[in-house]
């Protein structure tokens, strides 16, 4: 009779430290390899008619801001982003393992799930994140779109939440949640779903444990899950970052909500205006998501 793996609640405790603090790794090599080309990213998506294309966009952030301008709001993600991907692989890892045992998976061997598992996996991982990533996103792209000097409207993360709050309320700071929510729940389900597949078909070719995969193919796999994400999810990751730059009082706010802002993007801009900033998106897809998965597996494996 074939023995099939029964998780303990010790085991299952350990298993979920090990999986945040290697999501936590992950989440830091991210945003230090990613945070340039996020921010390039969001000033095209909330500001169009300030810069012609990411050349220009480039341009006048190091004229206005220096060099140090295309790390603007970096606090946040560093602190929200390890959160965020720490939730992120706990909750896949979690979702791996239920499947795993719903697959009847004999103990020792490494599970092969299902395409619809996989993404299930990934978009039940993006829900869970967006409970942070939603709060983080808002202000880090509040304080990349703003230009430094006498003009800025926040001295940092901490004023940025305190004069949001003290404006708006916890709604205020949830600005942009139902895309934000869309956009995790297809982009993770991608994201996990191109990864997990390569590296399961690579270890069913090769004969290979996971641990025994070289950093190159990590790297490569990373990449890979990178642009399924963001190739998929880009025109509703433009609305959420407009709608999360918009102002908060009826005077000040250019949409009503996610489809008024769709409406009026396609009217303003037409197709073009939900595929703005996807050139630095994409360039960045390479190197952030390679260093998450590699900070992830490499932790992993120092870990145990």
């Amino acid at each position: 009779m074939t023995e099939v793996a029964v998780q303990t609640k010790d085991d299952g405790a350990m298993r979920a430290v090990k999986d945040c603090v290697a999501g936590s790794v992950g989440g830091i090599a991210q945003v230090f390899a990613g945070q340039p080309f996020d921010t390039v990213k969001v000033r095209l998506q909330a500001q169009p008619d300030l810069y012609s294309g990411t050349m220009d966009a480039v341009r006048k952030t190091i004229r206005n801001d220096g060099f140090s301008g295309f790390y603007k709001g970096t606090t946040t993600p560093l602190v929200g982003v390890g959160l965020c991907v720490s939730i992120q692989f706990l909750v896949v890892e979690h979702m791996k393992r239920t499947f795993a045992q719903i697959n009847n998976t004999p103990m020792g061997q490494s599970p092969v799930l299902s395409a619809p598992q996989l993404y299930m996996a990934g978009a039940a991982a993006g829900v869970a994140n967006s409970v942070v990533s939603g709060p983080v996103e808002h202000i880090r792209v509040r304080l990349q779109v703003q230009t430094a000097g006498a003009s800025a409207q926040y001295s940092g993360p901490l004023d940025c939440i305190k004069l949001i709050y003290r404006g708006a309320g916890i709604s205020g700071i949830y600005k942009g949640q139902i895309p934000t929510v869309i956009r995790e729940f297809n982009g993770y389900g991608m994201y996990f779903l191109a990864y997990e597949a390569l590296v399961q078909r690579k270890m069913a070719e090769s004969g290979l444990a996971r641990s025994e995969l070289s950093s190159g193919l990590v790297c490569l796999y990373g990449a890979a899950a990178g642009f399924a994400m963001w190739l998929t999810s880009y025109p509703i990751d433009v609305v959420k970052s407009k709608l999360q730059t918009d102002g908060f009082s009826a005077e000040s706010r250019k949409y009503s909500g996610s489809i008024d802002c769709v409406r009026k993007i396609m009217k303003q801009e037409g197709v073009g205006g939900f595929f703005r900033g996807i050139t630095p998106c994409i360039l960045r897809a390479a190197p952030a998501n390679a260093a998450t998965f590699v900070g992830f597996e490499m932790a992993m494996r120092v870990l145990g």
